[in-house]
């Protein structure tokens, strides 16, 4: 397992690809599990909102479906597992930083001292998740850069626009 964190980390870090992984649904499985599982210990430990656990699964699972059916609408289905993997296994590797960050900028968010840096922290970290992701989307439908790009932040777009819809914020 842990030749896959490396692994994992790499593809993170833009070095690797989903082509490195193994197209195995056992391995999508457990990383959906460890993605899951990274997530909710420190969100226990740092819950970032209310009612995370549901948001959560519910984030998930869009990702997911997203996936699958953007790989089956370009006719790569034989991709599934491979970018499917890469794509909870990287976000496992930068969870803990982004959910501290965003519990960061709730905590200390209206302090002035530390509302810039924050902030800037999180930006960066949103930018290399994209970035992350955007280069596994290119290795898997073999766009370009900047298209691959587009098609992430639509999906993290949509999938705001989903816990939006379904978790109202509370006034």
């Amino acid at each position: 397992m842990q030749d896959f964190v490396r692994l994992f980390t790499q593809i993170a870090l833009l070095r690797r690809g989903p082509q490195d992984l193994p197209a195995s649904l056992l391995l999508l499985v457990l990383t959906l599990a460890g993605y899951l599982g990274v997530n909710a210990l420190v969100s226990a430990l740092l819950p970032p909102v209310g009612g995370w656990p549901l948001q959560l699964l519910v984030d998930t699972l869009f990702t997911l479906a997203w996936y699958v059916a953007l790989l089956q609408l370009v006719g790569r289905p034989e991709r599934i597992l491979q970018t499917s993997t890469a794509v909870f296994g990287f976000q496992a590797v930068l969870s803990p930083p982004l959910i501290a960050s965003e519990w960061l900028m709730r905590r200390f968010g209206e302090q002035t001292t530390w509302q810039l840096p924050i902030a800037l922290a999180g930006l960066l970290l949103v930018v290399w998740l994209v970035a992350a992701n955007g280069h596994v989307v290119k290795a898997a439908l073999e766009w370009s850069g900047t298209a691959s790009i587009m098609i992430v932040i639509a999906q993290i777009f949509s999938g705001q626009l989903l816990l939006f819809a379904l978790f109202p914020a509370r006034p």
